[in-house]
Order: C-alpha cells, then structure tokens, then sequence
C-alpha cells in the first residue's frame, strides 16, 4: 500500500478522520513530524471531543485554510437533555439535572424549528477565542466567566434523526463559525430543561466528505511502510 503521490512542500490537501480526544493542534503536530511535512496547518478547528472530518494544508496550500474556513459544514450528534455541564459537553462535570417529563415530540421538533435561519449565538465558555492573549477555555477552567459577544450564523438544516429522550439525534447543515454546542444550550434553555452535546461528527466541509477521508493510524503506517519498501 502506498502512500498517494503527494507533493507536501509545493503545497496538499490532506482529508482525516479525527480521532475522539485528540485535538486539531494534535493532528498537525503528528502528521508534521510522521511524515516529514515542514508547513501544515488545519482549515477548521474540532473539539478534543468531536470527531470527523479535518482539513489540513501544506505547503503553498496553506494559503487555502481560509477559503476552506469559509465552507458550509455538516454534523451529526446526540444532543442529551434534561442535564448540563459548565462545557455543554462531557468535558466538565454534570452541574445541573432538570426535569424533562413535559417534554414530547412535537415540543422538541417544534423548538428545533426554530433554530433554523440565521440565529445570533454566544460561543461557548470553553471555546478556543482568545481575549486579551489568552483562550477562553483556560480562563474558564479557572472559574473566570467572560463576556462574549453574540455572532450572526446560519443554520441552514436542523434534521432530527431520532428521537430517544433524554438523546436528541441530530443532523445539521451551518456556516462558518456556527458553535454547535452553542447551539445544544440553546435549544436546552428552548426547552427549561438544559441539554449537553453527548456526542458529534463532522460529517461535511464544502465538497469534501468524510467518506474520503483518512484514518490518522492509517497515513502513519502507510508512510512507514513506504519508508520499508525504499530501503529495500
């Protein structure tokens, strides 16, 4: 099996499955070095809890992280109700459990509805913006709250697979700079009853799916095994 004729300093496009708990920084920081890359970097961070697709550059490439940043992206995910977590994901601790009980269906799907269209969202507490030179997620970890303000975004589909409470499957159609756990809270305080992202995969980037993607395990060992072949 070989390695596909890429040509990483006169610039790639490199599509990986992220795995659960690494993060984007992660994957750069494995592949530069595994595969000998001099300039990379990711078009679209995800969450050490997410996985899916990741979009990496090298090379004169690099210069197309922004146009890939700009793409339309898709999702799917367990949002959780009826609890909540400072990280409205399963980074931090349950700190809340509402009652969920005046919940059906057609509640829910007719709160998701409402989602749909352009919506100003607050990112999240644990996001990696940064104010005054410092991400946020680590002044959160401190227990310092910050103000940040809300950002137009369009949610273009907000699908509900299935339904299987307190788990809400879902799939979601966005733009650029959409915060899905962002959009879970929200749809949490929707309902009175809070809710946590239990579980997501970035399905979609632009034209570039996961289906094409590589596994990171996977790129190793295929260079490694080139590296054998070479020397024989």
């Amino acid at each position: 099996m070989k390695l596909p004729n890429f040509d990483f300093d006169s610039g790639a496009i490199l599509l990986i499955d992220k795995p659960l708990h690494w993060t984007s920084f992660d994957v750069v920081k494995k592949l530069k070095y595994a595969l000998k890359i001099k300039k990379i970097g990711h078009a679209g961070t995800l969450d050490p809890l997410a996985s899916g697709l990741l979009i990496l550059c090298t090379g004169k490439m690099t210069k197309m992280i922004d146009q890939f940043q700009q793409k339309e992206k898709e999702y799917t995910g367990i949002l959780s109700l009826g609890k909540t977590t400072p990280s409205i994901d399963l980074e931090t601790e349950f700190n809340q459990v509402n009652d969920i009980t005046h919940l059906n269906d057609n509640i829910i799907k007719a709160a998701i509805k409402e989602f749909i269209g352009e919506i100003k969202q607050v990112p999240p507490q644990y996001s990696a913006i940064k104010v005054q030179g410092e991400r946020v997620y680590k002044k959160a970890r401190k227990g310092i709250q910050v103000n940040l303000n809300p950002r137009l975004v369009e949610i273009k589909q907000f699908e509900i697979l299935a339904l299987d409470l307190p788990d809400v499957h879902f799939r979601i159609v966005c733009s650029k700079g959409t915060y899905i756990r962002s959009l879970v809270r929200d749809v949490g305080e929707k309902l009175k009853c809070g809710a946590y992202l239990k579980k997501l995969t970035r399905t979609r980037i632009g034209e570039h799916q996961l289906s094409e993607a590589y596994r990171l395990e996977d790129l190793v060992q295929i260079n490694w095994a080139n590296k054998q072949l070479m020397k024989k």
